[in-house]
């Protein structure tokens, strides 16, 4: 079996999907026999050291970003990164090409695609408009060169399969996993990384987001300033996560907050110091009004910390019943989950022991061999 797996989401600061590279680009080579042969491609080139794409470039990275909000970038890159992929996959045939982040190039023989949500058609207004009209032209015609489909979570499988009158009987939903290092942590434990942020053990609300539109992190700032202020000033609410787009109105929320004494930005918080971060906090908050799986809230349960999260997509399938679930546009209803999060310590307590049994259900280890599973049987067709 030839696999070519797509790594380009692998950068610096990993989000979702390039977390679910990575584990998946890590985890796989120790899955596939020895006569199997996996490579790495990232934007047309192949790469030999994928731990090298987590190496931050500056210069590299502020091009991709200022290339996703251009239009004409986009429109660009939509009619060169074909004929580009399919020079390169010219020298691997017979090959099963696996798109890990949406896209398939035309070329391949064999070919599977991750679809992580539908986002850019069931809530458009959230992305930038470059990136919704080629992700418009793109997903189309991935579908037509792919042979199987993997989602991340049985609701995005649904909407695949009635969005686009996919067939049921090809594709698949494979959860994302939890790494082990989110898990509960003493105060001790917690200390110095707590320390260095300037924070206390249990004594802030956690809420890890990109800062953009979906993320609902407005409707956050407005229910949390409906705490009373000692409630405020003894558990401040804390937004780690990189910028995103869109983001100019919500910046002058978050600058006033900051100034009245109680939301820190802390920006991308490294892989390192994120478990002690989630551990040490008081509650979760991800009130996101779309998401295709929600890894967050499953390394929030995994770490014992209570969770409040929205009732909608998938994300009540990832918290079941561990988590305190409100409508995300409901400011009132997110308020009073907040306050209940903070001050109910019976509900606490059982939002805790749940949480960490739930998220033992979840492992890299098993996203990673369900995929291979998928490579086994597309190679069979």
């Amino acid at each position: 079996m030839n696999v070519v797996l797509a790594v380009d989401a692998i950068n610096p600061a990993l989000t979702g999907i390039g977390r679910y590279t990575w584990e998946l680009a890590t985890r796989l080579p120790a899955l596939l026999a020895p006569n199997d042969q996996l490579r790495y491609i990232a934007r047309h080139r192949w790469v030999s050291d994928i731990a090298a794409m987590r190496v931050a470039e500056p210069v590299r990275q502020a091009v991709r970003r200022s290339m996703v909000r251009s239009q004409l970038a986009a429109a660009v890159y939509a009619v060169l990164w074909p004929i580009v992929m399919r020079y390169r996959l010219s020298g691997a045939r017979n090959a099963i090409y696996h798109g890990t982040n949406f896209y398939v190039p035309p070329g391949t023989d064999r070919a599977i695609a991750t679809f992580h949500d539908l986002s850019i058609y069931r809530h458009p207004e959230c992305h930038p408009a470059a990136r919704v009209a080629f992700m418009r032209r793109a997903l189309p015609q991935t579908l037509k060169r792919s042979d199987f489909i993997i989602t991340v979570s049985e609701f995005t499988r649904r909407e695949v399969i009635e969005f686009f009158g996919w067939p049921a009987d090809k594709i698949k939903a494979i959860p994302l996993g939890v790494d082990n290092v989110f898990k509960p942590h003493s105060a001790a434990e917690t200390q110095a990384v707590l320390q260095a942020l300037g924070l206390q053990h249990d004594g802030y609300v956690l809420c890890t987001a990109t800062i953009e539109p979906r993320k609902n992190i407005s409707r956050l700032l407005a229910a949390y300033a409906l705490l009373p202020a000692t409630t405020r000033a003894r558990w401040p609410l804390v937004l780690a996560g990189g910028d995103g787009w869109n983001d100019d109105t919500l910046r002058k929320q978050i600058q006033q907050a900051e100034q009245a004494g109680w939301l820190q930005r802390l920006g991308y918080v490294d892989d390192a110091a994120l478990p002690a971060l989630m551990a040490g906090a008081r509650c979760f908050a991800f009130p996101s009004i779309y998401e295709g799986f929600g890894l967050p809230v499953l390394e929030a349960m995994a770490s014992g910390v209570p969770v409040v999260t929205a009732d909608i997509a998938s994300l009540p399938e990832v918290a079941g019943d561990c988590a305190l679930l409100i409508d995300p546009y409901d400011v009132n209803a997110l308020h009073a989950a907040l306050d209940r999060a903070l001050h109910d310590d019976p509900w606490r307590q059982h939002a805790s022991t749940r949480g960490i049994q739930r998220a033992a259900g979840f492992g890299w280890d098993r996203t990673a061999a369900d995929t291979a599973a998928v490579y086994k049987h597309v190679a069979a067709l």
